[in-house]
C-alpha cells in the first residue's frame, strides 16, 4: 500500500462547505504516482506507457476543509497487459471515499496494449490487496 497524506485548500470545497466530489477522481491520480513510476521511473511524458481504461468512484461519506486526508492506494488486480488501482479517501479515521482505475500498459507508437514485464509484475504484486465482494 502507498498511503499519502494532504490538507485540502478551501479551493477544494463546494457552496454546500465540504469538498467538492469532483476532487476525489484529481486525489485519486496524484495518488497513483508511485505506481507510474513502475512504468516511467522519471515520470517523462515522452517514455509515458500506461493508460486509462476506466475509473469508478464510490462516495461513502463527506469530506471536509482543513482537516487531513489520507490517501490510500493499493494494486486490486494484475492481468496480462492491464491492473486495477484500488483507492482509498480517508478522514478522521472514516473511508470516505473509495475508487478503482483499470489502467493498461501501453505502447503509443503501435496504438496497442503490451504485457507488463516481469519486473513491474513484482513491483504491483508487492501492493496487492484482495477486496471483499459482496
Amino acid at each position: 500500500m502507498f498511503s499519502e497524506k494532504m490538507m485540502p485548500l478551501f479551493s477544494d470545497t463546494d457552496a454546500l462547505g465540504h469538498i467538492n466530489n469532483t476532487k476525489a477522481p484529481v486525489w485519486f491520480e496524484g495518488g497513483r504516482t508511485p505506481i507510474f513510476k513502475f512504468f516511467t521511473p522519471d515520470l517523462d511524458p515522452k517514455k509515458w506507457q500506461l493508460i486509462i481504461a476506466k475509473i469508478e468512484v464510490s462516495y461513502h461519506a463527506q469530506l471536509f476543509y482543513g482537516e487531513e486526508i489520507e490517501i490510500r492506494t493499493y494494486i486490486s488486480r494484475i492481468g496480462g497487459a492491464s491492473f486495477d488501482v484500488y483507492q482509498e479517501l480517508w478522514q478522521h479515521g472514516d473511508k470516505c471515499v473509495s475508487g478503482k482505475a483499470a489502467m493498461v500498459n501501453f505502447d503509443y507508437q503501435a496504438q496497442c496494449s503490451k504485457k507488463i514485464s516481469d519486473e513491474i509484475r513484482a513491483q504491483l504484486t508487492g501492493h496487492l490487496i484482495e477486496l471483499k465482494t459482496a
